[in-house]
């Protein structure tokens, strides 16, 4: 999301004796390269169609198509971008209100607030991190348009529970799915339960181009226009299938189409997904059982995974009983080497945020989560021996 992160990195300051930068030898993320990107590139530089909508694009779009059994996929610059076009679609105007999670990154309500939206801010579940689906009746009103929950670490949100409400009350469901690509409910795809979901291949992602996003799209009625939304308002695409003589502005619209370069980075990895997600679950796995027993001890939680929930692999993160113990532990791991984060300050609270009503204690999940809650390094190139230096610096910690 901007930048597109909804994973942006905002460290506590080093203590003052350490010299960070020349300190750290386990970063919080490395990018990644899986095989055939710079080969890819260079068949695009080949082909001589380095802007959007190339090869490469098309076949990204196929590929995360089957692989969500989605209508369409559109890529796009960024997560960020692909929530300004379903803000579009949306028909989001002037007054209409926007139910969303505190707990996310700014980008997944600022594509609505663009439009004139006003932000409902929602509280989230103390278990799974993601908006609490209880609370949403309650601040429903007759100008609500739409809800956005965010599958925070790629978990699912209850979607029965949240599509349920929302087709009562005929509002539109948007999925800020940045973090849950790969993961499921049920048996169903995270990102296939709303009218439109979003993905991200920001650098942080388990998929990434470095830049980049998707707009998905599980309802028909939407397919024509974001085309032409995304096509900086134009019925371009219709002109290259031959359906119109030739194209001309017909909509509101930005340029939302990333470099075919850029797709073809995204390919690359996106051929490799298998095996990366299961060096991400090796990971992932390795860190709990490592750390069951240290955070059991010493009253640290670990992720909750619902029983009916396959999760992302996103990333993998704890929570501490609360801020003080939660910078004490930052600070730990970094003078041994190792660069933990913390993640989003609620939305509310933000000065933005209290522009729209936002108030202390309006969420207090969220702000109790936001103070406790710390990353570790998660990367697809980490190695065996690099997690091993990051449990082992843990294990020495006590709260």
């Amino acid at each position: 999301m901007t930048k597109d992160a909804t994973d942006t990195i905002n460290p506590s300051p080093p203590p003052p004796q350490m010299n960070t930068a020349s300190a750290i030898r386990i970063p919080f993320n490395k990018p990644f390269v899986s095989g055939n990107e710079l080969q890819y590139i260079e068949k695009v530089l080949a082909a001589g169609h380095v802007s959007g909508d190339g090869y490469f694009t098309k076949l990204c779009s196929e590929k995360l198509e089957n692989l969500l059994g989605a209508k369409k996929v559109f890529l796009t610059t960024s997560c960020t971008h692909a929530l300004e076009i379903a803000a579009i679609l949306a028909d989001i105007n002037p007054g209409d209100e926007v139910l969303v999670p505190s707990f996310t990154f700014v980008s997944t309500i600022n594509a609505f607030v663009l439009r004139g939206a006003v932000p409902v801010f929602a509280d989230i579940r103390p278990d799974t991190l993601n908006i609490d689906e209880n609370s949403l009746e309650r601040l429903i009103t007759a100008k609500t348009k739409a809800i956005v929950p965010v599958h925070y670490a790629g978990v699912g949100c209850d979607m029965s529970k949240i599509t349920e409400i929302a087709n009562a009350k005929k509002i539109l469901v948007v999925e800020d799915n940045a973090h849950g690509l790969f993961g499921s409910l049920d048996g169903t795809n995270l990102g296939a339960f709303g009218q439109m979901s979003t993905l991200s291949f920001h650098e942080t992602k388990n998929i990434s181009c470095g830049e980049g996003g998707a707009l998905v799209i599980n309802d028909d009625s939407f397919i024509e226009r974001a085309e032409i939304i995304r096509e900086k308002g134009t019925n371009r695409g219709r002109f290259f299938r031959g359906q119109v003589d030739k194209y001309s502005w017909v909509d509101v619209g930005s340029s939302y189409l990333p470099s075919d370069m850029l797709a073809a980075f995204l390919f690359a990895q996106l051929e490799n997904s298998l095996q990366i997600q299961s060096k991400r679950k090796h990971l992932w796995t390795r860190y709990q059982k490592s750390l069951r027993d240290w955070a059991h001890n010493n009253q640290v939680l670990l992720p909750f995974i619902p029983a009916n929930a396959q999760q992302a692999f996103h990333m993998f993160y704890l929570l501490f009983p609360n801020l003080e113990k939660r910078q004490k532990f930052i600070a730990h791991l970094k003078n041994h080497g190792v660069l933990a984060v913390y993640h989003y300050v609620p939305l509310h609270t933000s000065s933005m945020g209290k522009s729209f009503g936002g108030y202390e204690g309006q969420c207090p999940n969220t702000e109790s989560i936001s103070d406790r809650l710390v990353r570790l390094p998660f990367y697809n190139s980490m190695t065996d021996e690099e997690q091993s230096q990051v449990i082992e610096a843990i294990l020495q910690f006590e709260v």
